[in-house]
């Protein structure tokens, strides 16, 4: 998580839907802003959550009246990707009814803020045949928005993992803003290793039950891709070694193997998974963050969750042009 010392949205007011562990609320607070309403259907989630926010999410957003949201200057909602199925009618506001989008977009309609900031996986402007898209933009643009979109990498911004996201930012089209900017890649100078505990509790890998096949050497040059060293089984995903001199894996909610979730790391000559708290500093959360009791569910939290830094380099973005 970047050090910010400007606060430079000190007089906005934000609400946190589909909230998760909170990643946006971490990333506009550090700018200053104020969380006035938060929303997050996993029970789980909501304990994590208010265990370091000090406030209980509400539970299910298709449930809430929007007339009972708090006034907001922001929109943040990393909401989950449904398909629409509508083969391109363009209907906007109709077409999105039936899918949680619906409900951002429904608030947004009422409280009319100045900004709606959006993320999603990487592949979802290919989503049901692009159609997902193009509902979800002509809505916003129904509603009065200009649409930004694009797939950022956050190893592309300080953080080595291969994560690709796609972050849509949205402006109220009164402020007449047409000249915003994703923010230029940065040059990555931390890898993997950098982000490891001392002493981590997760057990080494146990060779005498599987053997792990290297085929690559452990490289002592670092690189801003994966480096893979070896496999167990037959390699499939969670079944793969590489070196922690460069990037990790995409972390992921799902998935088996035997690193399922993380993938495998030689560290110290030994292959393990990376535990929760090293899943969350590539997740960009501080060292302070409050994490699940149960390691299945941290992993899966941060699995779903947002990288903060990367948040931050477009809000920083954000508020040039505010």
């Amino acid at each position: 998580m970047l050090e910010v010392k400007d606060k430079k949205l000190e007089s906005y007011r934000f609400i946190d839907l589909f909230a998760g562990l909170g990643g946006f609320r971490l990333a506009l607070e550090s700018y200053g802003a104020e969380c006035v309403y938060s929303s997050e259907w996993d029970k789980d989630a909501q304990n994590v959550y208010e265990k370091n926010f000090g406030d209980r999410p509400d539970g299910d957003i298709t449930k809430v009246d929007e007339d009972n949201i708090p006034q907001h200057d922001i929109i943040c909602a990393g909401f989950p990707c449904q398909a629409f199925s509508i083969s391109g009618k363009q209907r906007g506001f109709e077409d999105s009814r039936g899918t949680l989008f619906f409900d951002v977009a429904r608030i947004a309609k009422r409280h009319k803020p100045k900004v709606i900031f959006l993320e999603n996986v990487k592949n979802f402007a290919s989503h049901d045949n692009g159609n997902t898209l193009k509902v979800i933009k002509s809505t916003l643009e129904e509603l009065g928005y200009d649409v930004n979109y694009k797939v950022l990498n956050s190893v592309d911004y300080g953080m080595p993992q291969k994560r690709e996201r796609i972050y849509i930012v949205c402006f109220r089209k009164d402020l007449n803003i047409k000249d915003f900017k994703y923010p230029e890649p940065i040059k990555l100078t931390r890898h993997v290793e950098d982000f490891l505990e001392k002493d981590s509790l997760i057990t080494p890998f146990d060779e005498r039950k599987y053997k792990i096949v290297f085929n690559g050497k452990e490289d002592i040059e670092h690189s801003n891709k994966m480096i893979r060293l070896g496999i167990v089984n037959k390699g499939g995903q969670g079944e793969r070694v590489y070196s922690a001199k460069g990037i990790a894996a995409t972390l992921s909610a799902y998935g088996g193997g035997v690193f399922a979730k993380t993938g495998g790391y030689l560290i110290d000559g030994k292959a393990r998974k990376l535990s929760p708290r090293e899943c969350a500093r590539l997740m960009g959360y501080p060292d302070s963050y409050k994490m699940a009791d149960n390691n299945n569910q941290a992993y899966k939290q941060f699995g779903n969750s947002v990288v903060v830094d990367v948040l931050q380099y477009i809000v920083r973005e954000i508020i040039k042009v505010l």
